[in-house]
């Protein structure tokens, strides 16, 4: 498996008002359903969100899918310091990422165009079944299968949101050659600079 890329390690305070809209949150985690992913994909990562800057308020939140809730929105600074209030960060290793022609894509109607649509999807539910057709596609690879394009519907596994999110923009994230987007397909675009590794709280 593909080990944790070396990066930086910065506190978020310190990084805060560096990170911009549309900047991507990976994630390589240690819970079993994470393990799951990495191993399907031969990656170290995990999970895959986005950022959106809340300036007005004075936030910056994540926009992601997850198993068990869906579509959502958190403060970055819960997956830092109190992530599902456990009163730690995230288990695992985060690190943000920046595509490159983001913001060059990102016109004021095209950004709002963007958070619009994914807003408009929060609680839809997360894909539990695109997760079995992903295994299917995996082992299928493996027997001669060609391979076949991402199945649409309304619901969401993390990766497909924020594919579809990126869209809005004119923003093609190249996916898995055996047909469905993964959070390693993030971390490998051509386009993707991965800026910092986020240090997250521990308990003592």
């Amino acid at each position: 498996m593909a080990q944790f890329p070396k990066l930086t390690t910065r506190a978020y305070d310190a990084v805060r008002q560096d990170i911009r809209n549309g900047d991507v949150l990976m994630a390589s985690g240690s819970y079993m359903f994470s393990k799951l992913i990495q191993k399907a994909t031969n990656s170290c990562w995990s999970h895959v969100a986005f950022v959106m800057r809340l300036d007005e308020i004075d936030r910056v939140m994540v926009l992601e899918s997850i198993e068990g809730k869906g579509v959502r929105t958190v403060p970055l600074s819960e997956y830092v310091k109190n992530f599902e209030g456990s009163g730690q960060g995230y288990n695992g290793r985060l690190a943000i990422g920046r595509h490159q022609s983001f913001a060059a894509q990102a016109t004021p109607a095209k950004l709002r165009a963007m958070a619009q649509f994914a807003v408009d999807r929060f609680a839809r539910p997360y894909d539990e079944e695109e997760i079995a057709r992903i295994t299917a596609r995996i082992v299928g690879s493996f027997i001669g299968f060609k391979k076949g394009e991402i199945q649409r519907n309304e619901e969401y596994i993390c990766s497909e949101y924020v594919f579809e999110c990126y869209k809005q923009l004119g923003l093609n994230i190249a996916y898995d050659k055996r047909g469905f987007v993964a959070p390693a397909d993030f971390a490998n675009d051509a386009n993707m600079q991965l800026l910092w590794e986020l240090d997250v709280a521990r308990l003592p």
